[in-house]
């Protein structure tokens, strides 16, 4: 099974790129994040991949958003698309499969507008996945998180003490998100390079040269029957500021 995770920064400027990979790759599930637009602007969206479940979850004013894409072949019957309690700005949704399985698409805040904010939707966040272990059920949480998890998932001269996203807060939430029994599953597999980047700052070529950070993660739990094999981040898809991240499973 293949998992993918992509913030596109606006699906009506990435729409076609969007379409254009998924039919070239077929991914099993696909998550989306920061969609930057409204549930009345995707409405010509919504049947864009006639072989997948699609659930678009539209910001407000056309800010944030999420969505979830499932092969229909892969999974049959319509899964049933759900928002946790701390989804706010439309930044969560889940589906739960067969098997209990649940697999999220997650964007968290910034936080340059509100820190406080952020952090407590990273509270939630370890308290969701704490509930989900101990409901027995495996986890998959995909997403742009906006936390660089230590320095190595920073290039060297953008390592920046206290700025957002590099704080030992903000860090120190997520390895307790880990701790409930999750993996991140692309580190578990490259422990030690310092060039695995997802988001590169849109100037000075920074892309090109691959000096960005890494903030888009899948988080699996640790489950015989999620055993993962590879995660590949597709850095040459799209426009966005952010590649998308594949994680193979078996």
């Amino acid at each position: 099974m293949r998992i993918a995770t992509w913030n596109v920064n606006g699906i009506r400027a990435r729409e076609a790129q969007f379409v254009a990979w998924v039919n070239r790759d077929r991914p099993d599930a696909v998550c989306l994040q920061e969609l930057k637009a409204t549930q009345e602007q995707l409405g010509e969206t919504l049947t864009m991949l006639p072989d997948y479940w699609s659930y678009w979850h539209g910001g407000p004013k056309g800010y944030s958003g999420v969505s979830l894409h499932l092969r229909k072949d892969v999974f049959p019957g319509r899964p049933a698309f759900n928002h946790p309690p701390f989804d706010v700005e439309c930044r969560v949704v889940e589906a739960r499969l067969e098997g209990g399985l649940v697999l999220a698409s997650i964007y968290v805040p910034n936080g340059g507008k509100d820190y406080a904010a952020k952090l407590r939707f990273l509270e939630a966040m370890a308290e969701y996945a704490e509930g989900a272990r101990a409901g027995g059920g495996a986890l998959v949480l995909c997403g742009d998180m906006n936390v660089a998890r230590t320095d190595k998932d920073v290039y060297a001269r953008e390592r920046k003490p206290g700025v957002i996203g590099q704080r030992p807060d903000e860090r120190g939430i997520f390895e307790r998100i880990l701790a409930t029994g999750l993996v991140d599953v692309a580190r578990a597999l490259d422990p030690d390079t310092e060039t695995m980047f997802t988001w590169w700052p849109p100037w000075r070529s920074m892309r090109q040269k691959n000096q960005g950070w890494r903030i888009d993660y899948v988080l699996a739990s640790e489950s015989p029957g999620l055993r993962a094999t590879g995660c590949k981040v597709l850095a040459d898809v799209g426009t966005s500021d952010h590649a998308p991240v594949v994680a193979t499973f078996e």
